[in-house]
């Protein structure tokens, strides 16, 4: 999701990872906090996977099997279960949008203090980076799949009907604004201000 992620727990009534599971947890928040810190130091462009390794004290190939390219590290996240798991346990004649927020909000109010800093640094990524940007396509898909599911079990229509996509294309939409405008506007922000006023819009039917 372009607003968190949950790499140290798991979604609400799944088992406790496992000890080798555990393992790749601990590298992957390795790797990414690596390439953050070089990200932050020297630039995006100027930071090759191989440094972002020495960092990490792992190869270059670990880095590439546990994400594919360098717009991996940033885009790649655990926050898909969380986001299924949290819908599904809202009450099911509960507006999407009204989900969408409570499961948002309650996921910032979980997120570290680190977590946080590094949420914004991928905001600004995202803004900041084309290859990066045009990689957020391909979550957004996978996150508009996610409320889509969700929006058509409610309401008995397909997946695929129109309005449950352009609802579920509208709430990403509001979602990834919310956090652009965090960054423009500086620490003194709140991001969970922002996401009630951007959802506030699409509650209130897209009206000025």
């Amino acid at each position: 999701m372009v607003f968190a992620r949950t790499t140290t727990s798991a979604a609400p009534g799944t088992p406790k990872a496992g000890l080798r599971e555990r393992k790749k947890i601990q590298t992957r928040q390795a790797i990414r906090r690596a390439a953050f810190r070089l990200f932050e130091q020297q630039g995006y462009d100027a930071t090759p996977v191989d440094r972002i390794a020495a960092a990490a004290d792992v190869s270059p190939s670990t880095v590439f099997r546990y994400f594919p390219t360098k717009e991996d590290i940033v885009l790649t996240d655990d926050y898909d279960a969380v986001l299924e798991a949290g819908i599904r346990a809202r009450p099911a004649g509960e507006p999407m949008v009204e989900s969408v927020r409570h499961v948002a909000v309650e996921a910032l109010h979980r997120i570290t203090a680190a977590d946080r800093t590094e949420l914004a640094q991928r905001a600004r990524l995202i803004r900041d980076v084309p290859a990066i940007r045009g990689r957020t396509a391909e979550n957004h898909a996978r996150e508009a799949e996610i409320i889509g599911a969700a929006l058509s079990e409610r309401t008995g229509r397909p997946a695929d009907d129109l309005e449950v996509r352009v609802i579920s294309a509208a709430i990403l939409a509001a979602l990834q604004e919310a956090m652009l405008r965090w960054v423009a506007e500086g620490p003194s922000a709140s991001l969970e201000e922002l996401i009630h006023r951007t959802l506030d819009v699409l509650a209130r039917g897209l009206t000025l």
